[in-house]
């Protein structure tokens, strides 16, 4: 479903969030952002929360699993894949603070060990993290184990990179899913999404036309799941007037989070230790104000 320019791009940023990795300082766990009330009186805001039970692997977004369609009209779920990157996922964080709302990211593997200072960002400013394989392959081409690797090896990393609890959510690169995929995921109780409203933010448009497609398609449906992308620069870019859109256009937003937290097999955890690039494993780091501190 996606272009070979899509995936040349994910690739590109892929590399480069390893570059980054490279050069960037091997710390601690990130302190905790302070939860902070919202001071914008009209913003848009989270209309309500849903908790999801994931026993079983329950699909969600009606291009493919139709059977919990629980939005309301005029609700919507924003979710973002591929990242995180380091200038779009920042912007994008940065409106959705300014709306007060939430949203999920399903982030690579790859690209959350390559930059997990910004993934722990994501997941300390309050938004859900899933996870979208270690390196976005298109999991029908895989045979099983291959699949599976991926699929595993995509949520050790994530794990490891925000050090600390990610939503048992996933969502197939290039919406493609498999029999043998979905059996796995149902066997370790692994929501997996598909969208309503597939933005096609990966192909070439200003941020101005991305709002207006996006609203089009969303008025249409009457109320969604909808899908972009954070390493999208147009997409950042267009973040501050589509939750503006949103809000003139009377959509609420729903945030969606998991009862229970995914866990990691042990033989992935192993198996990323040589892309971890000396970050600690969760548990066995100093919190941060332990091991630097200003002094006068």
């Amino acid at each position: 479903m996606r272009t070979t320019l899509s995936m040349l791009f994910v690739l590109f940023a892929t590399a480069a969030a390893a570059q980054d990795a490279q050069t960037a300082p091997e710390t601690s766990a990130l302190p905790e952002a302070p939860k902070q009330s919202c001071t914008n009186p009209d913003a848009l805001g989270v209309a309500r929360t849903v908790e999801i039970d994931t026993t079983g692997g329950p699909g969600f977004g009606m291009e493919h699993y139709k059977a919990y369609y629980f939005l309301q009209p005029k609700e919507v779920v924003i979710t973002f894949d591929d990242g995180p990157q380091v200038r779009t996922t920042k912007a994008i964080l940065d409106a959705l603070d300014e709306q007060c709302t939430k949203a999920i990211f399903f982030s690579l593997g790859k690209m959350a060990l390559g930059l997990p200072e910004i993934i722990r960002d994501v997941a300390h400013r309050g938004h859900t993290v899933g996870t979208h394989t270690w390196s976005h392959q298109d999991l029908r081409k895989k045979s099983d184990q291959e699949a599976k690797d991926e699929i595993e090896k995509g949520i050790s990393g994530v794990r490891r990179a925000v050090g600390g609890p990610i939503a048992p959510f996933f969502r197939y690169p290039y919406l493609r899913d498999s029999q043998a995929t979905l059996a796995h995921l149902a066997s370790r109780n692994i929501a997996m999404f598909s969208a309503d409203v597939d933005s096609f933010d990966f192909k070439r448009q200003t941020a101005e036309k991305l709002v207006e497609n996006i609203m089009k398609k969303l008025e249409k449906n009457g109320k969604g799941i909808l899908l972009m992308h954070d390493i999208q620069p147009h997409t950042a870019k267009a973040m501050p007037a589509l939750l503006a859109a949103l809000k003139t256009g009377g959509y609420k937003v729903v945030q969606m989070k998991a009862k229970d937290d995914l866990k990691t097999l042990a033989e992935y955890d192993k198996m990323i230790e040589k892309d971890v690039k000396g970050l600690p494993a969760s548990g066995s780091e100093r919190p941060l104000s332990s091991v630097v501190r200003t002094v006068p």
